[in-house]
């Protein structure tokens, strides 16, 4: 990062925020939070017993009316909320997404261990403000990023009960941050991996205490439901369901060419993990969760745009990392910058009549893997590292910072 970028850094930030804020409240639809809505309606929901998962929320969505989809626990969180303006929520969501976001990237070099500084931590959230990722994050009133800074927060520490708990409770608001036990398991931070699981547990119980049934109702019905979750086949979501579902122009489930993707996935990303895990030097800890959580994004039945967040501690892993040096590591971090500026599928929603509708001209269908297959590729070329290091043994160039 050159040195005017860092001295503008402050006025960079402080121009970004301002933008955004601006195009949510000045802008015709900059902004309908209906997930915001969905969140606090779903809480407040608790006011009658049992009502839980029949609340929708069809203000803005009248052809999809959306319900509320989440584990009860976060009900239980969003309660406090309803009691204040929506208004005042919303701009207060908005401030707390943008400090949780530059959060997201001090821990990200924290993980590094690099000393970035501030300044190259404020150039990166004024910049990650416009990827497709946020933006969707700020027009819904997404929740993403602040699982992401739980859990970085979580692999950061070394305390098992800090770790399994930050992990325990993000999942339990929303299951999507569960898949980093896997993270827990593969560095055998056995301890963190059963607090995590212990408090999930606790948040389930709380749960059950608060609403009752409702619970239960969710768990052993609802959860696995994706088609309640949203439309499957959407440009918006970028998982292998997704995208399979897109190309044979219906839901493909869990069928064979599904089936086959996520073990190739798996495969890959089991190598590589140990191409990383191979090195002879300091522990990658964002290299090793960033492989996890690239494949929990393409194994989970939806994975919407604002899902993947994780594409900026990714980015900043490949251009300020161990690897930063490599012309490919370079050339996937300033591909996933294109990419997620330019924000392809959204693009591409707008060549679809509806989200309801799977079916499309065959290049629409496969232009829908952009994140897809840039994720398997980035996984190919993660794992492929340990041939060009035999041994995980880098030289002292690209050795961790």
């Amino acid at each position: 990062m050159t040195a005017t970028l860092r001295w503008l850094a402050p006025a960079l930030l402080v121009a970004s925020v301002a933008a955004r804020l601006a195009w949510t409240y000045l802008v015709p639809h900059g902004a309908n939070f209906v997930d915001l809505h969905v969140y606090l309606g779903g809480a407040e929901a608790l006011n009658r017993p049992g009502t839980l998962y029949d609340y929708v929320y069809a203000d803005q969505t009248p052809d999809f009316p959306l319900p509320f989809t989440y584990p009860p626990f976060a009900a239980v969180v969003f309660y406090p909320l309803t009691l204040l303006p929506f208004r005042l929520v919303a701009l207060a969501w908005q401030l707390g997404i943008m400090a949780a976001l530059y959060g997201v990237v001090r821990m990200s070099q924290r993980l590094l261990g690099t000393t970035g500084g501030i300044r190259t931590a404020m150039v990166w959230t004024a910049l990650a403000i416009w990827l497709e990722p946020l933006r969707s994050t700020f027009d819904y009133g997404q929740i993403n990023v602040l699982l992401v800074l739980l859990v970085l927060i979580a692999v950061a520490s070394n305390r098992w009960w800090l770790s399994g708990l930050l992990v325990g409770l993000a999942a339990g608001i929303k299951l999507t941050p569960a898949v980093a036990g896997l993270y827990f398991l593969g560095v055998r931070r056995w301890a963190a991996a059963a607090f995590a699981a212990v408090v999930f547990a606790a948040t389930i119980g709380l749960s059950w205490f608060v609403v009752g049934d409702q619970a239960r109702y969710y768990f052993t019905e609802l959860l696995g439901d994706a088609g309640r979750v949203g439309p499957i086949g959407t440009s918006f979501n970028q998982s292998w369901r997704g995208g399979i579902s897109r190309i044979l122009g219906h839901d493909a489930g869990y069928t064979a060419p599904v089936l086959i993707a996520l073990f190739a996935t798996a495969v890959l990303a089991w190598l590589a993990w140990r191409a990383l895990a191979a090195d002879s030097g300091r522990q990658d800890r964002l290299g090793l969760l960033l492989v996890v959580q690239l494949f929990g994004l393409l194994a989970s039945p939806i994975s919407w745009t604002h899902h993947w967040v994780w594409l900026v501690p990714l980015m900043i892993w490949l251009l300020h990392g161990p690897y930063r040096y490599l012309l490919e590591a370079r050339l996937l971090g300033w591909g996933w910058l294109a990419l997620t500026l330019i924000g392809v599928p959204w693009l591409l929603s707008f060549a679809q009549p509806t989200i309801w509708d799977v079916g499309r001209p065959w290049y629409l269908a496969w232009a829908g893997l952009v994140y897809i297959v840039a994720t398997m590729l980035t996984l190919g070329w993660i794992a492929a590292v340990r041939l060009r290091f035999p041994g995980g043994r880098r030289s002292c160039r690209y050795r961790l910072p």
